[in-house]
Formats: structure tokens, C-alpha cells, sequence
């Protein structure tokens, strides 16, 4: 059976703390910038913790092993 393979498209658009928590960029940042807020945009430039709900189905693209 080959090997299993983490998603490198996935990878590209994460990073894997030291902890074990996986860290995404927020999404419409540049969209209709001109209608948001400065608030708003500095709020967007900041990176998050995915949320626990996809947090699962995260790892199990990201782990070579398949579990």
C-alpha cells in the first residue's frame, strides 16, 4: 500500500504551533477593503486558532500516518 501523503495545498495555509493548536490567516482581508473599517482590517491582519470544530478534520489532512 503507498504511503500516505499530508495535503500540501493545506499545508501552504497553516501553521502547527508548538502545542499542537493550528494557525490560519483570516479570510477577506482585501475583499471590499474600502467599505471596512479600519477596525475591522487591523482585526483581519492577525492570525487565529482554527476553530475545535474543524479542528480533526485539519490534523487528519496534515498527518502523513492517516489517523
Amino acid at each position: 500500500m503507498p504511503k500516505m501523503k499530508s495535503k500540501k495545498a493545506l499545508m501552504k495555509r497553516i501553521k502547527v504551533t508548538g502545542s499542537g493548536n493550528v494557525m490560519i490567516k483570516h479570510a477577506n482581508k482585501s475583499h471590499h477593503a474600502i467599505r471596512k473599517s479600519h477596525k475591522a482590517k487591523r482585526q483581519l491582519r492577525a492570525a487565529s486558532l482554527v476553530d475545535r470544530t474543524d479542528y480533526k478534520r485539519i490534523r487528519f489532512s496534515i498527518s502523513k500516518e492517516g489517523r
